[in-house]
């Protein structure tokens, strides 16, 4: 039997108002918290994920808000695998009869739209993404990157 390499995880996870505010609160921290982790501010996997978690938070704070109740922000940084590493984003609200389509079920919008592509960024900026049920109430939205 081979020994499986380490596998660190570093994690962050804070509660936001579901109200705009709370959203570019996310999108700061998450940012402070990626420089924290040696991914300096501006560069390129900073850039993508505030651009993931404001969309995420964004929709968040829009379409799952219920009154009273927050959304939550989860980030991990996987290291020590295979790979030179793994982010994985988490936004969490418990308003589960709005879920958005997954990944196979965009549709893109019109040109003279003013809404309708945050899903499309995070679908181009992810390496991967999904819309899962939380328990016992709510969905998450889980974007990976790979850094």
């Amino acid at each position: 039997m081979s020994a499986q390499p380490a596998v660190t995880v570093r994690m962050f996870t804070q509660r936001f108002s579901a109200t705009p505010r709370g959203a570019r609160l996310a999108r700061y921290l998450a940012v402070q918290q990626l420089d924290v982790w040696g991914h300096p501010y501006g560069g390129e996997v900073s850039d993508s994920v505030a651009l993931i978690v404001g969309e995420l938070a964004a929709n968040a704070a829009t379409h799952g808000r219920v009154s009273g109740r927050d959304f939550e922000l989860r980030l991990q940084r996987l290291l020590g695998s295979a790979r030179p590493g793994m982010l994985v984003i988490e936004v969490a609200d418990t308003r589960a009869e709005r879920r958005p389509p997954g990944p196979g079920g965009l549709v893109a919008a019109p040109a003279d739209a003013e809404s309708g592509r945050g899903l499309a960024v995070v679908a181009a900026l992810a390496s991967c993404w999904e819309v899962r049920d939380r328990e016992p109430v709510g969905k998450v939205v889980r974007a990976e990157l790979h850094l």
